[in-house]
């Protein structure tokens, strides 16, 4: 913008301030009135559907899905993205304030005076790609998988033993997350890394009849499994005797 642009600007904008309404009580009241508005929608809403509290909590279940609040879906997507131990302090905390960072600066090196989106490129697009990424993410993180999905692929190997064997290894799959057995063991992105051992490729280092003796007679603190139902506790077993 050189001089003469500046002076326009300048004095037009104090052409439009003198012509235009103090904040208060203009603007105020208009934020008052909204927000009144706003408190009596809520509370109409409370007293005609209630508080969706929900069924009471069961501290038994190991299959309970756990989920935010719809407005921090974008977030809980990065953590499902972004599941490697050593780097999860980036997606809880390097990337939501990265990007808090980049808006609260954005006065700073967006200073152009045009107020016209198309005239404002960079704030323009660093909107739309915002509120796109976000709603995006959004949608993933409200049709996410729950805890009885275990992301792990399937192994070749079973696939190609057929429709029946696919079948067995989800069955298995679907035992061990409703197990709780990535509370204390990793398989594949899935899991904690302690205090068992890494079972991504158990079936490498032992057979399947160590993986069931393991099971039924484990080593503390891992609970034993013998009380399980056979069909579970031997899908769990097919399961782990497939991973190499």
């Amino acid at each position: 913008m050189n001089q003469r642009e500046k002076e326009e600007y300048l004095h037009d904008y104090a052409i439009m301030k003198s012509q235009g309404k103090p904040f208060f009580p203009y603007a105020v009241a208009k934020d008052a009135v909204m927000a009144c508005v706003v408190m009596a929608v809520i509370i109409t809403l409370s007293l005609v559907f209630g508080d969706e509290l929900g069924s009471k909590v069961n501290a038994a279940t190991t299959s309970y899905d756990a989920r935010p609040d719809w407005y921090f879906f974008f977030l809980f997507d990065i953590l499902r993205i972004i599941r490697t131990p050593s780097i999860i302090q980036l997606a809880t905390i390097g990337i939501p304030t990265l990007c808090m960072i980049l808006l609260f600066l954005l006065p700073f090196y967006d200073r152009g005076p045009e107020r016209r989106p198309e005239r404002r490129p960079l704030a323009t697009t660093a909107g739309i790609v915002t509120i796109c990424l976000m709603a995006y993410l959004t949608y993933q993180g409200a049709h996410a998988g729950t805890p009885d999905a275990l992301e792990f692929a399937t192994p070749k190997a079973v696939i190609e033993n057929g429709p029946a064997a696919v079948e067995k290894w989800n069955e298995g799959r679907l035992a061990i997350a409703q197990s709780g057995c990535e509370a204390c063991h990793t398989i594949g992105d899935n899991g904690n890394p302690g205090p068992g051992p890494n079972l991504t490729h158990i079936a490498s280092r032992l057979p399947e009849t160590a993986i069931a003796r393991t099971l039924v007679n484990p080593t503390q603190p891992m609970p034993s499994y013998k009380n399980l139902p056979a069909k579970k506790f031997n899908a769990i077993v097919d399961f782990l005797s497939q991973l190499k």
